[in-house]
Parts: C-alpha cells; sequence; structure tokens
C-alpha cells in the first residue's frame, strides 16, 4: 500500500493487488513474470473460438454437398426415365390413333365398294342381256339404237369405276374367269390361252365383281403319221 497527498495535502491510500515481486533493481522476477502470463488454450477451445472452420469442419461440408449433389442427380434421371415414358406412351397413342383412322378410310372405302359393286352387277346383267341381243348381227336402226343404250350404259359403268375384262389372247387366269368351254389347238403356244369370252367379267379396282366365262384353247399333239 502507498500514500500520496491529495491537493488539500491529506494522504491518499492506493492499494496495489500486483503479486509480482520485484528484485532490488525494480525488475520483475523470472519466476514471477512466467506466472504472471496466462495459460495456452487447449486445442478445443481454439476450435471453438475458430468456429470450427479448420479441416475437419471442410471435409465435413464437403461430404454434405455430396450427398445432396447425388440425390439431385437421383432425381433428375428419375425425371428423364419418366419424361422418356411419357414420350413412348404419346407416340404409341398417336400411332395407334393413325392406325384406328387409316382402318376406318379402308372399311369405308371397302363398304363404298361393295355397295357399288352390288349396283354394278344389276346394271351388268342388263347389259348382257343387250349384248345377247346383238349376237345376231342384226344392223337394223332397232339394233343400232340398242347398240347405243348398251354403249353408253357401258361408259356409265366405267366412269363409276367398273372396268370390264378384256381377256381374249390372255393366258387363263382362273382368278378372273371360268373356264366355260374348251378348243383343242394344234399351236402350242396357244395352250391355255382364251380364245373366246361367252359371258363377259367385270371388275372394281382390284376386286372382280363377277368373273368372265370364257373359252380356254388346249394344245393336243398331232398324231404321227
Amino acid at each position: 500500500m502507498s500514500q500520496r497527498d491529495d491537493a488539500a495535502g491529506a494522504p491518499i491510500q492506493i492499494k496495489v493487488n500486483d503479486r509480482r515481486r520485484f528484485d532490488m533493481d525494480g525488475n520483475v522476477r523470472e519466476s514471477d513474470a512466467g506466472a504472471a502470463s496466462p495459460p495456452p488454450l487447449r486445442a478445443a477451445e481454439e476450435g471453438a473460438l475458430a468456429g470450427e472452420s479448420g479441416p475437419a469442419a471442410d471435409s465435413a461440408e464437403l461430404t454434405r454437398l455430396r450427398a445432396e449433389l447425388e440425390v439431385a442427380q437421383k432425381d433428375l434421371e428419375a425425371s428423364r426415365r419418366r419424361v422418356d415414358e411419357l414420350a413412348r406412351a404419346y407416340q404409341a397413342v398417336s400411332q395407334d390413333r393413325e392406325e384406328f383412322k387409316a382402318r376406318l378410310r379402308r372399311e369405308r372405302d371397302q363398304l363404298i365398294d361393295l355397295e357399288r359393286g352390288k349396283v354394278a352387277v344389276a346394271l351388268v346383267e342388263a347389259v348382257d342381256e343387250l349384248d345377247r341381243c346383238l349376237a345376231a348381227g342384226d344392223t337394223s336402226p332397232l339394233a343400232q339404237g340398242v347398240r347405243l343404250i348398251r354403249d353408253g350404259m357401258l361408259q356409265k359403268l366405267q366412269a363409276s369405276g367398273v372396268e370390264r375384262l378384256s381377256l381374249v389372247g390372255q393366258p387363263f387366269d382362273p382368278n378372273v374367269a371360268e373356264a366355260a368351254d374348251m378348243e383343242v389347238t394344234p399351236n402350242p403356244e396357244d395352250d391355255q390361252r382364251v380364245i373366246a369370252e361367252v359371258q363377259a367379267g367385270y371388275r372394281i379396282k382390284d376386286k372382280v365383281i363377277r368373273p368372265a366365262r370364257v373359252k380356254v384353247a388346249r394344245y393336243v399333239a398331232p398324231a404321227q403319221a
């Protein structure tokens, strides 16, 4: 404790709490100087004061970011697969719709051709009657009028898509004609060829609405003398 006089001359006592020991020259002793410095902080306390910013904290943060990235990648892949599935489903629906429309068009065309064929067959039978009337080779004005009517009906049939088959001189085809008669021929090149029509055949597009009835040649080798 030390004393000092104030302005009035009264002594003032000052309390000193310094426990260090001084030598005779007024210097702090070495033992007391080491004791006066604060003890070093422990590693855990230093880490707490540093805000956990060391290598361990960086590794933990990197691990967390990698985990989040993996989750995001998995979600992205799942979304891509879902988009692909929806795209394939849409394409399948579009293809089914187009196929359904095409099938409806085919069925409609077939139905139209069927009804057209029924009408055509009725007209064809009328043309057959006119052909039989003209088969005698009559050249009278009445016959000429009948021929004009017959030609006009054939033109109307052709305009509606009905085609009269022309088979004379062609190889016999059982898909478009029926063999009503047969005639022997000495020429081998005429074998199985149509040489005459007994009744004309007709078709609409690729469908035969009535096969023709024809006479077919058959080759027979001449007898050896």
